[in-house]
């Protein structure tokens, strides 16, 4: 355990320090330097050894990547730009995987797919990664509404993807007929009751949060709010039955960690800028008083004290958040580890052809849906303008991520494409991290002048 524990360390340090020097994305030297420590040790125990050990793996680790990313996003982007994300995160998948039905004749000639097996393997290349996002963005000087649009989609894309994937797609493979009012409701349902679940326990966090002042509690509650959040939906259907209901009904725990962090974030971040505005007020006021001629030391001492007490208030909440982001390193850390112990090369190089068409595909399609936003946004006044080099950043924006091989996990065992998707998904996320990145980077370094610019001109 010991060699895990310093392996592990070792990777992250490397990784960050080749973030830091040399401006190469955390999630690539992740996913390159836990490959050369797999082959280079591989008789150190490894963390998970099949892929239901790592989807094991990626729910345990999840809910700290949302809390993490989540905790970037603020209230009023989502009112000022929830109309383009709703486009991004639930349009552009639905549309995304309507345009494969009408692709898999063509995609997989030869295969007698059926339409739920295409909609399966479509979600489950469908969702990002928002980790490999945010990092990359980090480096940069970005306009604040790309960014927004960029990490507040691989956020949400990621929900609305496991949606479709659970309750379209695998409720069709189950033999079930699919019918458009089923669709509608059980989105509905699943979406609202999410969202709903997340707000209150994120309330119930915020009430917890009020009980202390210590920094490492408050980092506890953090944490125990978004795995609560996550925990009730994914298990809500026992809470309706332990009231006497009679329900499977399965929330999206992404969905509602997501929203129990944004709360938690909301008030957080009110609390700071209140902070900031009573720091500001205080110091006036004591310069004011040390100004007059019969300034009174006990006002002094007073006023400083009250500066030197919220100033505490606002580094705890503050430095919380950069230790959720450590908690998420460590994390991001593990599961690309993991990753490279699970990943059967002979299969990937079995199914090569398979993978690169469908990660062509894949990327064509994230292309046009990118097109049709940027068309769709640039006709709309509410929305932002859409240009040709957001737009590219938008579509190397689709790094896919461990959300995928945990769908994998849920396949049925007897399904007869099981090992091909298992290639293809694995192949994909591969593929997408390192050429998505590269691309990715090349577009933002290319124009980085042009997007300084609009960030200087933003309101």
């Amino acid at each position: 355990m010991i060699g895990i524990l310093l392996m592990l360390a070792t990777i992250l340090v490397i990784a960050l320090l080749f973030e830091d020097k040399l401006r190469i994305p955390s999630p690539l030297s992740l996913i390159a330097l836990s490959f050369i420590a797999h082959f280079l040790f591989q008789q150190v125990p490894v963390l998970t050894g099949d892929a239901e050990h790592f989807a094991t793996l990626v729910v345990f680790l999840l809910p700290i990547l949302l809390l993490s990313d989540s905790l970037e996003l603020k209230l009023d982007d989502l009112r000022k730009h929830g109309l383009s994300l709703l486009y991004l995160s639930v349009i552009a998948v639905i549309l995304s995987v309507l345009m494969a039905l009408l692709m898999s004749k063509w995609l997989f000639d030869g295969m007698s797919l059926s339409y739920a097996a295409v909609i399966i393997l479509f979600a489950m290349v469908l969702a990002t990664d928002p980790v490999s996002v945010v990092s990359i963005f980090s480096k940069f000087e970005l306009p604040h509404r790309l960014k927004i649009l960029a990490e507040g989609e691989s956020l949400f894309n990621d929900a609305t993807a496991l949606i479709v994937f659970v309750f379209v797609g695998l409720y069709a493979l189950g033999g079930s007929t699919l019918t458009v009012g089923y669709v509608v409701e059980i989105s509905f349902s699943v979406v609202l009751g999410s969202i709903a679940v997340g707000v209150v326990v994120g309330f119930m966090g915020l009430a917890v949060l009020k009980t202390t002042k210590n920094r490492m509690a408050e980092l506890m509650i953090l944490v125990m709010t978004g795995y609560g959040a996550f925990e009730v939906s994914e298990h809500f259907f026992l809470l309706i039955n332990l009231i006497g209901g009679h329900s499977h009904l399965h929330l999206s725990g992404i969905l509602s960690c997501i929203f129990a962090t944004i709360t938690v974030n909301h008030v957080m971040t009110k609390a700071i800028a209140e902070d900031n505005q009573q720091i500001e007020r205080d110091e006036n006021a004591l310069k004011t008083e040390a100004q007059e001629r019969n300034a009174s030391s006990g006002v002094i001492g007073n006023m400083l004290r009250r500066i030197e007490t919220t100033i505490e208030e606002r580094d705890r909440h503050l430095r919380s958040k950069e230790d959720v982001q450590l908690l998420a390193l460590v994390a991001n850390t593990i599961l690309f580890v993991a990753m490279a112990e699970m990943i059967d090369l002979a299969l990937l190089w079995k199914y090569r052809v398979e993978i690169v068409i469908m990660f062509s595909a894949t990327t064509v399609i994230r292309g046009v849906m990118m097109a049709l936003f940027a068309w769709f946004s640039n006709a709309t006044p509410r929305m932002v303008d859409i240009s040709l080099r957001w737009w590219g950043v938008l579509t190397f924006a689709g790094i896919k991520g461990g959300l995928s091989i945990v769908m994998l996990t849920m396949i049925p065992e007897s399904f007869e494409y099981l090992e091909l998707f298992k290639a293809i998904v694995i192949g994909v996320i591969l593929l997408s991290t390192f050429t998505y990145s590269i691309v990715l980077i090349s577009i933002i370094k290319l124009n980085q002048k042009k997007f300084i610019n609009e960030k200087l001109t933003e309101h």
